[in-house]
């Protein structure tokens, strides 16, 4: 791992390849001064006027405590200004804004700094990497975003790079490199940063990488730690893989973490196994498809949850683990709740790791029953060999893939985007050979038996765990969800709708003329002078599209637009 911070080094770095320096555009009215992000604003941005971070705040809510669209007026959003960017992947960032002051990226790490106000470009950044920086990538060449702390800007890069920008001219400041393109790993996640450090996890789960969670310091870029989620035979959790196999594990950490100030606990999931057929690799493979519960000064463990242990099917566990106040048979608790894609519904006390409950919310035949005593029990009839192939639900895409959910406290429900897909999967001979995939099997997504379609988005009662109200489409539902105080739901259809929810009823109280894109992204909401904004992406990508199988070859998904276009709403006259 090496850090190059001088300007002479990092425009060498961008002759030869690696980035280009950030383009000033010409000069237009003059924008206010930017608001320093201080510790304290962070530790607070949940009740911030901008969005601070990938889902708003350090809880992961994705909740805004904003009243100002609300059920009576939500009908009159229109669009205030929009920015047609025209790359063909997906688009998955959420738009991050501080006082006047927007940064959002786009595929192949691309970064834009507009006015939030009147969506003046203020300044770009175009990443420029070797065509082997991309041959890793496992599902699709895209970027989750940005962090804001101090007067800086934070990205992270397909080649494994994280940079930090001035946030007001786009000057590169700082640039660590953290592995060599090609080589099985890439960043795609949104950083994350926690007293003084910015956090950041690398995927390669498919290409036989190692997975690892990074600290870089946030002023500097030098690396205060790394943190291998595969451990070695001499670390705890070393016995539960065979000898050797740890090298080329998986466990990529590619999504953002949550975290707790008043623990000083962060939140980070731990994706697939390597290969994915799980009789080449017998044991629990710890600490693959958990939450790891770290102290963010040192990267040092404190306990963990595992999601699915030793995984066949590509169930990961890095989606997201939200904080929340869960009350449960009459007991309080302070939690982590999380939808993984083995198609469960977790609520984990966040202070021990000890399971609250867990209750199905597709249908899964790959897990027979969750447990606090006996943890995930699955099961053995759905596990694919070289000689047997199986149909199980969900499939590899999971009940939920990434696509972040949302809690609302007032409703104590969580909004969950969920994907009704099986899948049938095979065995299939593989080695590990660096730079190519490394699955050892072979598998297709098929349609989940009585399904009216293919998504939906289903809000869960947390005391319960069951389903208050579901919204169900034909297509696919992989836009994140966002809340807000007024007892909105505001998230994205495939067919390129924006649409608003009664947060308590499901009702559908508006949904945007169609827009250029089918959307994959997370929503976020601003405010600036008390006029309130939301602001998205659309742009057709990602998984699904690739690796969808049946889904992806349905007419009314295979024939949606692709392009990035950026909008703004707020309220009409």
């Amino acid at each position: 791992m090496k850090r190059s911070r001088s300007p002479l080094a990092i425009r060498a770095a961008a002759l030869a390849g690696g980035g280009l320096l950030a383009s000033a555009l010409p000069a237009a009215a003059a924008m206010p001064p930017y608001p320093a992000v201080t510790a304290a604003r962070l530790a607070k941005a949940e009740s911030d006027p901008g969005w601070l971070m990938f889902r708003r705040d350090y809880s992961g809510q994705a909740y805004a405590p904003f009243t100002a669209i609300n059920p009576a007026n939500v009908a009159k959003l229109t669009t205030v200004w929009s920015y047609n960017d025209g790359l063909k992947p997906g688009y998955e960032a959420a738009p991050i804004v501080n006082g006047r002051y927007m940064f959002v990226t786009t595929p192949m790490d691309h970064l834009r700094a507009f006015d939030a106000l009147t969506g003046k470009l203020l300044w770009k950044y175009d990443r420029v990497f070797p065509p082997t920086a991309t041959k890793t990538v496992c599902c699709d060449v895209v970027n989750r975003g940005v962090a804001v702390a101090g007067s800086l800007v934070y990205m992270a890069t397909l080649d494994n790079h994280v940079l930090a920008f001035q946030a007001t001219t786009g000057k590169i400041v700082w640039d660590t490199t953290l592995k060599p393109p090609g080589v099985g790993y890439a960043l795609t996640v949104a950083p994350l940063v926690v007293d003084g450090k910015v956090i950041v996890g690398e995927s390669g789960g498919e290409y036989g990488a190692r997975g690892f969670i990074a600290a870089l310091d946030a002023k500097t870029g030098a690396i205060s730690w790394k943190r291998f989620t595969i451990p070695a035979p001499n670390q705890p959790g070393g016995d539960t893989w065979p000898k050797g196999a740890y090298k080329h594990g998986g466990g990529g950490a590619w999504l953002t973490g949550t975290y707790d100030p008043a623990t000083k606990t962060l939140f980070w999931g731990v994706g697939n196994p390597g290969p994915w057929l799980a009789t080449m690799r017998p044991g629990r493979n710890l600490y693959t498809d958990s939450v790891l519960a770290l102290d963010p000064a040192t990267g040092a463990l404190k306990w963990y949850y595992q999601f699915t242990p030793h995984d066949t099917w590509d169930y990961d566990g890095t989606n997201e683990s939200i904080l929340a106040d869960v009350t449960w048979k009459g007991h309080a608790y302070k939690a982590i709740v999380h939808a993984d894609r083995n198609g469960y519904f977790y609520a984990i006390d966040r202070t021990t790791g000890k399971l609250i409950y867990a209750r199905p919310f597709v249908h899964s035949l790959s897990i027979k029953s969750v447990t606090a005593a006996a943890g995930t029990l699955t099961n053995d009839a759905v596990r694919p060999t070289l000689t047997k192939g199986i149909f199980t639900c969900p499939s590899f895409l999971g009940g939920k893939n990434w696509w972040p959910m949302s809690v609302d406290p007032a409703t104590g429900m969580a909004y969950v985007p969920t994907l009704h897909a099986c899948m049938t999967m095979k065995g299939a001979p593989v080695s590990y050979l660096r730079g190519l995939p490394f699955l050892g099997e072979s598998f297709q997504v098929v349609p989940q038996p009585g399904a009216k379609g293919w998504g939906s988005l289903q809000a869960i009662d947390l005391s319960t765990g069951k389903r208050v109200w579901q919204y169900q489409t034909k297509a696919p539902w992989n836009s994140g969800v966002l809340t807000t105080a007024s007892g909105l739901v505001f998230s994205g259809r495939a067919d390129g709708h924006l649409m608003a929810f009664d947060a308590k009823t499901g009702k559908v109280l508006w949904e945007s003329p169609q827009l250029a894109s089918g959307i994959v992204s997370q929503p976020s909401t601003f405010e600036i002078a008390g006029k309130q904004y939301v602001a998205l992406w659309a742009g057709w990508g990602g998984a699904s599209p690739i690796w969808g199988g049946v889904m992806a070859n349905d007419p009314s998904i295979k024939n949606i637009p692709r392009g990035g276009h950026l909008y703004v709403f707020g309220l009409g006259k």
